[in-house]
Order: structure tokens, then sequence, then C-alpha cells
């Protein structure tokens, strides 16, 4: 049974192919905006998957974030979701970003629990 509170820490370090100039959301050799957010939502993911019935998963609906600071190539940066609200198939989380003890990123993320093969048959 899925219960609010429920936490997961993902990382990743910053590589050529994660950057902005790579993932042509900017022009600088900085970590890029969408993975930092990738980043987010597979932390939200991974904190409820090990709770859901037997055939279902999540996926994105929305997710809101800020990001503050530039993180270079080699850092190391860690994303933080905690599950804080269940509604039905709605899950809402809060999402943080670190690079070390700093902030780099902070918002709410919303994901839908799925059947997959349903899902996959939409397609």
């Amino acid at each position: 049974m899925l219960e609010t509170g429920l936490t997961h820490t993902s990382s990743l370090t910053v590589t050529e192919a994660l950057t902005a100039k790579a993932m042509g959301s900017g022009d600088m050799p900085v970590l890029a905006t969408p993975a930092m957010m990738a980043l987010m939502e597979n932390a939200a993911m991974l904190a409820v998957s090990p709770e859901l019935p037997e055939g279902s998963t999540t996926v994105g609906g929305h997710i809101e974030s800020s990001h503050l600071k530039p993180t270079p190539l080699g850092v190391e940066v860690k994303a933080e979701a905690t599950l804080t609200k269940v509604d039905g198939r709605k899950l809402y989380f809060t999402v943080k970003a670190m690079q070390g003890d700093a902030v780099i990123g902070e918002g709410t993320h919303l994901r839908f629990i799925v059947d997959r093969e349903k899902f996959m048959s939409k397609l």
C-alpha cells in the first residue's frame, strides 16, 4: 500500500551527454535542466515502484522545478523525491536536486499509476 513519506534518492555524474549543449537546451557545458528533471522523475518512480501492484508502473504527468545553480562536468548530482499525497491513481511528490550540500533545483512532481499492458496498448 502506498503511503506518504516514501522516498528515494537517485544520482548521476555530469557527462558531456548530459550537458545543456549536448541536449540542445542551452549552449554551455553544464548539467542540462532536462537531465536534472529526469533524475528527479527517476527518484520519484523508484520511491514507489516496490509498493505497486503486479503489472503496474507509474508515468510522469507534470513536473515543475527551479534550476538554481550550474553544475560542471564530472560532478555528482543527487535527486531526492518524497511522496507527499496519494489521490487514487495520482501520486504527488516534492523533488529536490543537490550538488553536495547545495540545492540546485527543487519543485513538485505528479505521477500516475498505470497498468503496463493497458498503457502500451494505447500506442
